[in-house]
């Protein structure tokens, strides 16, 4: 599945995810939906970045960054933050 319902992949998230084929589609939407932790944006207002652990790839932590008030809700780009890996 490319998109789902509820959310739509930029043209940079929709690049990074065949650059990075280690990051699962099901991993991304179990962050949208579940995320641990949820934190505005440093810069832009109009940005969230939702973050959850990935048990199946030891623990990594995934950040999503979204776009904020749109439908379906529009995911900007995502990594696994190395940073946040003990402090989630």
């Amino acid at each position: 599945m490319a998109d789902g319902k509820f959310y739509e992949l930029s043209d940079h998230a929709r690049e990074s995810l065949r650059k990075r084929p280690i990051i699962r589609i099901e991993w991304i939407e179990r962050v949208l939906q579940h995320p641990e932790r949820v934190e505005p944006d440093s810069v832009d207002a109009e940005l969230e970045h939702r973050l959850g652990r990935i048990q199946e790839y030891d623990g990594r932590v995934l950040r999503v960054i979204v776009k904020k008030g749109t439908n379906p809700l529009r995911i900007i780009t995502f990594y696994f933050d190395r940073k946040m890996r003990r402090r989630l």
